[in-house]
């Protein structure tokens, strides 16, 4: 029997099936004790592998995603902006706008807490199974830049235009040069009705143009792209990291 075992656990390791490695015995013993027969012994060793499964392939996606910290719905503080939604955001954590490949735009002022709530709706959509990228827009360019340079640039692209969800953090933070509103706008664009952006920015609309070096024609391409299927969210309110000093 011992060799048995060996051989056993030998084949459940190569087929990476840790649940039932670990619990095939204990469970045995269990089944024989409650008289369960074998399909119902099997059925429960295959429950939790299922679940063990799952809650790999959760944190894996939420490595992959790239998130800086993590953030939850439950700790936004809604009493601080002067003005939000809260219907409207609750409902855009549903996720409705993924399986649409909408997008999700969040503007409004430094500390408002766009990047909290992008952060946040990330994660949901991590453990709801979809693949996701978290990046701040400056490193998007950066990055493309780079690949440009490297001719490498196609690969770079698909890292953007795979995930299901692109959030986009901290848009208009940084002046952004004629070659990298080009290469943002590529990214912008292949996801047109593919993927859907989460995006975060501090500009209105109007001010869009400052952000693409004063290019109107760029700037006007990638609004009409991220406008056509969207949904705008606008906060307003002072910084909540500033709060503090602002009240003494």
């Amino acid at each position: 029997m011992k060799n048995d075992y060996t051989k056993l656990l030998e084949n459940l390791n190569n087929l990476r099936l840790t649940f039932i490695a670990e619990n095939f015995k204990q469970s045995a013993v269990h089944a024989a004790a409650k008289n369960l027969d074998h399909t119902a012994y099997l059925e429960g060793l295959i429950e939790g592998e299922t679940a063990l499964k799952h809650e790999i392939s959760i944190k894996n996606k939420i490595k992959n995603a790239r998130l800086p910290y993590t953030k939850t719905l439950e700790q936004y503080n809604w009493n601080h902006p002067i003005k939000i939604n809260r219907m409207q955001i609750e409902n855009i954590f549903r996720l409705d706008f993924i399986e649409q490949k909408k997008n999700i735009i969040f503007l409004g002022g430094c500390g408002v807490g766009k990047t909290h709530l992008s952060i946040a709706i990330a994660e949901r959509a991590c453990s709801k199974g979809f693949s996701v990228l978290f990046t701040p827009a400056i490193d998007i360019i950066n990055n493309l830049s780079g690949a440009a340079s490297e001719n490498t640039l196609d690969k770079a692209i698909r890292k953007y235009t795979l995930p299901k969800l692109l959030v986009i953090d901290e848009l208009g933070y940084l002046p952004i040069d004629k070659l990298g509103a080009n290469l943002l706008f590529q990214i912008i664009s292949k996801r047109y009705e593919t993927g859907s952006i989460l995006l975060t920015g501090n500009r209105a609309f109007k001010e869009w143009p400052k952000i693409f070096d004063n290019d109107s024609t760029v700037t006007s391409a990638v609004l009409d792209r991220l406008l056509h299927h969207s949904e705008v969210v606008i906060i307003e309110g002072k910084s909540y990291r500033m709060k503090d000093k602002t009240e003494n």
